[in-house]
């Protein structure tokens, strides 16, 4: 490949990583507005909407895996939980096969105010979405999953350096 075109793909690539950037701190904004207007701290919102958006593909999430999720302690997702579900925004089911297992569902009032709230986005993001045909969409649906993917590698590294360390920064 020579190397104007090498350069082009590069900037292309940089310029698709600052477009994904952008778009996760809109997804955090998002959020943030979710948790205001609900009256919740961002942390709970974020549970809220994990917790609904499991139920919704069918696979309830258990305690431990709304940790990993969002990234707390199991104690603080306790507390967590404790809180969402005296608020009447979770309850916790013991429905598996083996009894042992908790499960986490949103309180009817949450799905519904998540659609309230997000509803109008979803019909702008689809009507985005239906311009690209959907070989495209197949297409970037795999390049979004590599990019997770090589994300989800990355952050299971343990950290190698400190920031006090030589060499600078923290490195996964």
């Amino acid at each position: 490949m020579d190397e104007a075109m090498h350069d082009g793909v590069a900037a292309q690539r940089e310029r698709l990583m600052e477009g994904l950037r952008i778009y996760g701190g809109h997804y955090a904004e998002l959020g943030r507005r979710f948790a205001t207007w609900l009256g919740l701290h961002s942390t709970d919102a974020t549970a809220v909407l994990e917790i609904a958006a499991a139920e919704e593909r069918g696979t309830l999430l258990s305690p431990a895996r709304l940790s990993e999720r969002i990234s707390l302690s199991t104690g603080a997702t306790t507390a967590l939980l404790n809180r969402l579900e005296a608020a009447g925004h979770i309850t916790r089911t013991r429905e598996h096969p083996d009894r042992r297992i908790v499960s986490l569902r949103s309180g009817a009032h949450i799905q519904e105010r998540a659609d309230e709230f997000f509803g109008p986005l979803a019909h702008r993001l689809d009507a985005a979405m239906a311009q690209y045909p959907p070989d495209l969409l197949a297409r970037f649906e795999s390049f979004v999953a590599d990019l997770n993917s090589t994300m989800d590698a990355h952050l299971a590294e343990p950290l190698t350096t400190t920031p006090d360390s030589p060499g600078g920064v923290a490195q996964n």
